[in-house]
Formats: C-alpha cells, structure tokens, sequence
C-alpha cells in the first residue's frame, strides 16, 4: 500500500542584499482562474507593477487574508457586545419586572 499524503514543497529564496538564503515556507497550489483574470495578471507583470503574476497573487492573497481578518475581528467584537447588552437585559428583567 502507497502513502498518498501530501508533502509539503519549501523553497530557498534569497534575502535581498545580504547574499544569504532565507527559509520562508511555501506551498505549491495549483488553482483555475478566468481568463479575463489571467489576462489582467499579465497587464499588470508587463507594466512592471508585480514582478511576476506568483508575487501579484501572493499579494492579493496577502490582502485579502488580512482585510478578512479586520472584518472577523469587528464582528467578533460587535457579537460580544450584544451578548452584554443581553445579559444585561435579562439581569433587568430578573431584577425589575418579575414577581
């Protein structure tokens, strides 16, 4: 029987301007995307925006993770101020207007 799990790729990239090598850890994904996507990658490499279209998705990814990130935090915030002000009412209620 084979071991069909998956191993994780790292990659060697230098460190810029030090001539050593640094370890980030990297997976390989392999994704489909519209054309219309791709075509507006390449526009964006060719007029030298990204340096090719891996650094314009990693940043993409970037951004969104942390945009993402952000908005859960508010929401988390916001569910926990609802809980307050429910615990707060139900304390009123036991408090106030039972008999």
């Amino acid at each position: 029987m084979s071991d069909k799990r998956k191993s994780k790729k790292v990659y060697m990239t230098p460190k810029i301007g030090t001539g050593t090598l640094m370890k980030p850890e990297t997976e390989k994904i392999t994704i489909r995307v519209p054309t219309k996507f791709v075509n507006a990658l390449d526009f964006l490499v060719e007029v030298d925006d990204f340096p090719s279209r891996s650094e314009a998705i990693r940043a993409a990814i970037r951004d969104l993770v942390y945009s993402r990130v952000d908005m859960v935090m508010d929401k988390i915030k916001k569910m926990q101020e609802a809980e307050r002000s429910l615990t707060s009412m139900k304390e009123f209620e036991t408090q106030y207007l039972k008999k």
